[in-house]
């Protein structure tokens, strides 16, 4: 009997390939929480970042490259708030059998794999605006900087779930560093 193609993989050779989740796996996908997290930061940003520089703008350049400037800002605001939603879709994690698989990115994809046995410190992080959406960081840290890995938009509980089942992990598979 032929393979059941809604089953199988994606075809070896393409970016769904090359992005896939470990064999027998699938991504486990953050809160949609994160999508408020990533619009109200963008504001924030937008905010931040016009305010200071339409009035640099205005005393250096005048009235109209102050305005032309806050547009300019305040335009990044639309492009983040419709975007949030595909860069909260692209983070997931997946918890293989001897390591950690975690994807994401729009423009630039990455998968990352950490041992489990290269792993030195499991924590959880949230500031203000996270703590009051629900959502934390789970941040793995090994002894290669580059390999710095963290887990945006989890839920509380889920963040606190898989910190604990990677510390055990790292525990287990230790590799004596």
């Amino acid at each position: 009997m032929p393979p059941d193609a809604s089953q199988a993989g994606p075809a070896p050779g393409t970016v769904e390939a090359a992005f896939a989740p470990p064999a027998g796996g699938s991504w486990v996908r953050v809160s949609p929480a994160l999508d408020h997290y990533l619009r109200l930061t963008a504001i924030a940003a937008a905010v931040a970042a016009g305010a200071p520089l339409s009035a640099l703008c205005w005393l250096w350049l005048g009235p109209v490259w102050a305005l032309a400037a806050a547009a300019v800002v305040l335009a990044a605001v639309p492009a983040a708030w419709f975007t949030a939603g595909r860069a909260r879709r692209s983070w997931g994690y997946a918890e293989g059998r001897t390591d950690l698989y975690l994807t994401y990115g729009l423009a630039v994809r990455q998968l990352v794999v950490v041992p489990y046995g290269r792993m030195q410190v499991v924590d959880v992080t949230a500031n203000l605006l996270e703590q009051a959406l629900g959502i934390a960081t789970v941040r793995v840290r090994t002894a290669a900087t580059t390999a710095d890995t963290r887990i945006p938009g989890l839920d509380l509980d889920t963040a606190v779930g898989l910190r604990d089942r990677l510390a055990a992990r790292s525990e287990t598979f230790s590799t004596g560093l």
